[in-house]
C-alpha cells in the first residue's frame, strides 16, 4: 500500500487485480446492472489510488478496499434505486460439471432466501460468508459497532432458518408443531 501511496502504478494494477474478482462477487449480489457493478469497482479503486496514502493499517488493506465499495454501492443504490433483484449467474457460476445442477439449485435457493432478508441483514451475511469478513472486519467496512454485527449475524441466520424451508417447497418446523 505503501508503494500505491507513493504513485507506483505497477503496484497499483497488481492491487487492482488482485481485488478486482472479489469487489465484482460482492457487488454482483447486490445488482443485477453488469454496468454498475463496474463503476462501482472502479470508483473504489480510483478512491484507493487517490487515498492510499491516508491508509493507517488500522485494518487489513481487503478490509478497507471492501469498506469503499460497501459505502460506493450504497450511495449507488440510494441514489439510482433498482427494483430488488439477483442476476441469474454470477461470475463464478459458469459451467455445468456432475453436480452442477444441484449446486446451482442450492445457490438459487441460499440466494433467495437472503433477498428476503432487509438488506443491512443480507450485506452482513454476504460479508461474513462469502467474503470471509470476520465481526471486527465488517463493523469497520459498515462503520457499526461489532455487537451491531453479530445481532444482524443473529437475526438473519433465524430469519432464514425460518424462510428457506418454505422457499424448498417444505413446511417450516413449527408449522408442523402448530399442527400436531
Amino acid at each position: 500500500m505503501r508503494r500505491v501511496a507513493g504513485g507506483d502504478r505497477v503496484a497499483f494494477e497488481r492491487l487492482y487485480l488482485h481485488h478486482h474478482g472479489r469487489l465484482t462477487r460482492f457487488l454482483a449480489r447486490h445488482t443485477a446492472r453488469r454496468d454498475l457493478v463496474e463503476e462501482i469497482v472502479n470508483e473504489t479503486m480510483w478512491v484507493v489510488w487517490r487515498s492510499a496514502g491516508e491508509f493507517r493499517g488500522d485494518a487489513k488493506v481487503a478490509t478497507w478496499i471492501i469498506g469503499i465499495a460497501y459505502r460506493r454501492l450504497m450511495k449507488a443504490l440510494r441514489d439510482r434505486p433498482e427494483p430488488l433483484e439477483l442476476p441469474t449467474t454470477l461470475p463464478d457460476e459458469a459451467g455445468d460439471g456432475p453436480g452442477e445442477a444441484e449446486q446451482r439449485e442450492l445457490r438459487d435457493w441460499v440466494r433467495h432466501g437472503l433477498l428476503a432478508l432487509p438488506p443491512d441483514q443480507r450485506m452482513t451475511m454476504e460479508l461474513a460468508y462469502y467474503l470471509g469478513q470476520s465481526c471486527e472486519e465488517i463493523a469497520a467496512i459498515m462503520d457499526v459497532a461489532v455487537g451491531t454485527v453479530k445481532a444482524r449475524l443473529f437475526h438473519a441466520r433465524v430469519r432464514l432458518r425460518n424462510t428457506l424451508p418454505a422457499l424448498g417447497g417444505d413446511t417450516p418446523p413449527d408449522a408442523h408443531a402448530a399442527r400436531g
